[in-house]
């Protein structure tokens, strides 16, 4: 009976948070608590996080070090592909010599960051969602959100900004595959 009572409210909170504010921050309400994956810090760990967001988000397991190493480095010189694809609309944002960015990109063991989100989002067509940790512990807010026209509000891959060039997957402690907030749209 308390059990029951519990769900009806929590379904009464859903339904008045919905009614007020909209789908948009339920998601953000409901999946307010993330877990990361423990991504190393190796210089590609932007793509690593990208990569092992997009098998979570597919329905797929997360994949070995080795396999997630291997998809990153693929990620990376797509990226760098997409770069020169879309010269005319990147190199404007580009700090240096745009195929000296390039051709730098194209290293293992660079950094990331914005400009490499933003053509991933493109490479793979899914949305991504950039997040930090908030002040609440357990808590994060988005900082960024890439490539909204591939159906941006439906199950994002969500990586994790640590700050000082880090970044890590997030995944929800119920998988996107199993959430019924996901099927239902």
């Amino acid at each position: 009976m308390i059990l029951a009572s519990l769900l009806f409210l929590s379904f009464l909170f859903l339904l008045f948070f919905f009614c007020k504010f909209g789908l948009r921050e339920i998601d953000k309400a409901v999946y307010h608590c993330f877990v990361g994956s423990g991504i190393p810090g190796d210089g590609r760990c932007l793509f690593r996080s990208v990569v092992h967001g997009a098998c979570l988000r597919s329905g797929k397991p997360s994949p070995s070090e080795t396999v997630e190493k291997e998809l990153a480095d693929e990620l990376r010189d797509k990226v760098a592909d997409e770069f020169i694809k879309r010269r005319k609309e990147t190199e404007w944002f580009i700090e240096d010599d745009f195929d000296t960015y390039v051709g730098h990109m194209r290293q293992p063991h660079v950094w990331g960051g914005e400009p490499e989100l933003l053509m991933s989002s493109h490479v793979l067509k899914m949305p991504i969602t950039v997040y930090m940790r908030d002040k609440a512990p357990g808590n994060h807010k988005i900082i960024a959100e890439y490539g909204q026209e591939y159906h941006g509000n439906e199950n994002p891959i969500r990586v994790l900004y640590h700050g000082y060039g880090h970044y890590d997957a997030l995944q929800t402690p119920v998988s996107a595959s199993e959430s019924k907030l996901f099927k239902r749209r």
